[in-house]
């Protein structure tokens, strides 16, 4: 004889039997009475949303403002709900309510952009560790451990561990130092835009189109932007006009800079 296998649900205080009022719900026509009913079908399983994000409290968030979000999907299932269907509501607002307060983690407090598939990992990390720690005894599993048990790369692994610290950041007042009041923060360990690098950029650009320009007229652009001199003194050591100094100079340019913006294109 096959043995037979019981399975036994434990259920919580916080379940109340309210399918008279959702029988009564369904029955009414939009408007204030079913609304009212439907507000005491809320807070009659209010406690059960609050046991549930008891659930998600360290990890970052408010419990307060898990609670919220809890009867938030509390009102999502009891407005979806459909008692005529044979499902007993518990079971049906239990995923509903869980999975509003994993999409407010998962929307709503990254403190930067996370791929989604990053998310995924972050949450089989943290999953595997749970478990770890409650079924083998493994308080601090290594990458290894928690890849082996999950079946993902150490890579990925590796990946969602990162992720575990995605839903908070230092302020860029903090202190580098033991003593808080005292030393650099970490605001001033960031670099800075350096706007030489500007130049640097513009001058690499320009150096081959300068090689290509005749003699005069890179001696020029020598004497004027290198030596500091003026068109007058330029002109008077070339032999030539200021006027003709300055039409060089600015042909010189336009050339330059035409070449330069071709090529950028």
């Amino acid at each position: 004889m096959t043995p037979r296998v019981m399975a036994y649900r434990v259920r919580h205080e916080d379940v109340p039997d309210t399918s008279e009022a959702f029988e009564r719900a369904a029955g009414l026509p939009d408007g204030p009475e079913k609304d009212r009913t439907r507000g005491e079908i809320v807070c009659a399983w209010l406690p059960m949303a609050d046991r549930l994000a008891g659930r998600f409290r360290h990890r970052g968030e408010a419990l307060e403002d898990l609670r919220q979000v809890a009867a938030i999907g509390l009102v999502k299932a009891v407005e979806r709900y459909d008692p005529h269907r044979g499902t007993a509501f518990e079971s049906f607002a239990v995923p509903t309510i869980t999975g509003e307060l994993k999409r407010h983690f998962r929307d709503r407090l990254w403190s930067v952009h996370v791929p989604r598939r990053v998310q995924e990992l972050r949450s089989r990390v943290r999953d595997a560790r749970d478990e770890l720690a409650q079924r083998h005894g493994i308080m601090a599993p290594t990458v290894e451990e928690i890849a082996f048990h999950t079946g993902m790369t150490e890579g990925e692994v590796v990946m969602g561990v990162e992720a575990m610290d995605c839903f908070s950041v230092l302020s860029l007042d903090a202190s580098l130092s033991a003593a808080a009041d005292e030393g650099p923060t970490l605001g001033d360990s960031l670099g800075a835009w350096d706007e030489a690098l500007d130049a640097v950029i513009d001058r690499e650009s320009v150096k081959p189109r300068l090689r290509r320009l005749p003699d005069r007229e890179k001696k020029i652009l020598y004497l004027r932007f290198f030596r500091g001199m003026t068109q007058s003194s330029i002109a008077e050591d070339l032999g030539i006009s200021q006027m003709h100094v300055s039409r060089l100079i600015n042909d010189s340019c336009a050339r330059i800079r035409r070449d330069v913006l071709r090529d950028a294109a």
